[in-house]
């Protein structure tokens, strides 16, 4: 009877550990969205006032957080099951 309620509180603690690994990579991601958000309207703003700006610089800022906001979905579907 003691082994088994070890082995419970052992897979609870695992389960813990990785919904908060998950938790931690979606806020890492959504950080790095929110980073990207500022550095893409700054670039905007920029090119709305005629100054040189990069395009391959917003493209590639929209594809990180189009791969961001891919990630955290299937990390939210992961803590769902």
């Amino acid at each position: 009877m003691a082994g088994e309620s070890e082995r419970s509180k052992d897979e609870l603690i695992k389960a813990q550990n990785e919904v908060i690994g998950i938790l931690f990579e979606i806020i890492k991601r959504l950080q790095t969205n929110n980073d990207l958000d500022g550095e893409y309207l700054n670039l905007a703003l920029r090119k709305s006032q005629k100054k040189t700006i990069d395009e391959k610089k917003l493209e590639a800022i929209l594809k990180e957080k189009n791969e961001n906001g891919k990630i955290i979905s299937r990390l939210l579907a992961k803590l769902q099951m």
